[in-house]
């Protein structure tokens, strides 16, 4: 009797043993203002999700979880987010959000205390570039060190520009990006700029548009969200057609509920074209991989992406998607195990050392990041200047791409 009762204790530790592995899971925060640019944000979470479930949210026995963290804009909320991720024993990894404001502003903390961040959207060219080896922020999205060059090639080349207005974010992005409109723009440019602030609105908007009009100036290089950018088309829509000036915009006006607000003084002929790296969810159809991952977002989400070929924010799910490539290929390479700082420290390395390569939906990475150097300053950015498009909404409100001439940065 006891022989049993000491094999039926046995075989319950076992199986709690057994149920207590299965439960294993690994935690990736998502970073996001989720309140104001949702669209932004959902199209992240969709776009990395869809790549987890292609290896069925499980890898090495763990189950991978993603997890929402409002910051709502805000830094100071998304540095309480970076401290809870340090403090829970089952997160691997953030994903962070469309505001490069806090990474940058917290770089220094994020790199010291060891926090995985994988960005695929912020922009600001300060975030990758952390002056040590020791970097832990790696991108997949637009980078501000070179966007500049796209914009102004597009505008004097394809638009025929010869007096070009920047209208920029009174930020450390919007001043990240100046500096690189100026080395674009060349000595011989005298390129006049106009700063705004968050939240500037409609009648403000309006006034600072009529003032660039009455300016020499025959295009606007623009630099800022969807909200205030939203007030800025719809502004140039109130000034008589003839006068109106070409928009060439950063892409951050996309992250937000921008096409819903400007739809009509798009319909009106404000021409509009914006930067971003060169695929479009229109084309999803023509091409393997990109077919395979509208079919594992529509399993998840089948409401969101019932349409997906004019999803908010495409590009959103189109980085975060490919991310989540290059961050399975990277866990498949080492061994999870140990405590969780150990783990983000070996999966950071692993990253760093992606030799194989990684089918994604802008291209196929080959070794898309390195050890971070002062001579290699991109090594940390999987996307290079080759990789980005203008584009503008269609009709539907999807986006095309537009043919660009090819541009270098110096």
């Amino acid at each position: 009797m006891n022989s049993r009762i000491w094999l039926l204790f046995l075989c319950f530790v076992c199986l709690q043993a057994g149920a207590g592995q299965s439960e294993r899971i690994l935690k990736i925060y998502h970073d996001s203002d989720y309140s104001n640019h949702r669209a932004s944000a959902d199209a992240m979470k969709i776009g990395l999700m869809a790549a987890l479930s292609e290896v069925n949210n499980q890898i090495q026995g763990y189950k991978l979880v993603v997890v929402e963290k409002d910051h709502r804009g805000n830094s100071n909320r998304s540095f309480l987010n970076m401290r809870q991720f340090l403090k829970d024993p089952d997160a691997i990894a953030i994903l962070g959000g469309l505001h490069s404001p806090p990474y940058i502003k917290y770089r220094n903390f994020i790199n010291e205390n060891g926090i995985l961040l994988l960005v695929p959207w912020a922009a600001g060219g300060p975030i990758t570039r952390y002056p040590s080896a020791d970097n832990w922020v790696f991108r997949l999205s637009i980078d501000d060190t070179k966007a500049g060059y796209k914009l102004v090639a597009h505008a004097k080349q394809t638009l025929k520009c010869k007096s070009m207005h920047a209208l920029l974010e009174n930020t450390p992005w919007g001043k990240s990006n100046h500096k690189t409109i100026l080395s674009a723009a060349g000595k011989e440019d005298a390129l006049k700029v106009t700063w705004f602030n968050w939240n500037t609105q409609f009648n403000s908007a309006r006034i600072i548009v009529r003032d660039i009009v009455n300016s020499d100036a025959d295009c606007i290089l623009f630099v800022g969200n969807a909200i205030e950018g939203s007030h800025f088309v719809n502004a140039m829509a109130s000034i008589a057609e003839p006068s109106r000036l070409p928009i060439v915009s950063h892409w951050g006006i996309t992250g937000g509920n921008f096409l819903s607000s400007t739809k009509e003084a798009l319909q009106q002929g404000v021409v509009l074209h914006f930067i971003q790296s060169c695929f479009s969810l229109r084309h999803y159809q023509q091409q393997p991989q990109a077919r395979k991952a509208v079919a594992s977002a529509r399993a998840i989400f089948p409401k969101l992406t019932k349409h997906i070929e004019i999803l908010p924010a495409p590009t959103g799910f189109v980085h975060s998607y490919d991310l989540g490539k290059l961050l399975l290929a990277a866990m498949s390479n080492i061994t999870l195990s140990g405590d969780i700082k150990q783990m983000r420290l070996t999966l950071r390395n692993a990253l760093e050392n992606i030799a194989m390569p990684v089918s994604g939906l802008i291209k196929t990475y080959q070794a898309p990041f390195s050890m971070w150097t002062e001579e290699t300053p991109d090594a940390h950015e999987a996307l290079g200047l080759e990789d980005f498009c203008l584009a503008q909404y269609a009709n539907d409100g999807g986006v095309t791409l537009l043919s660009e001439p090819k541009q270098e940065a110096p």
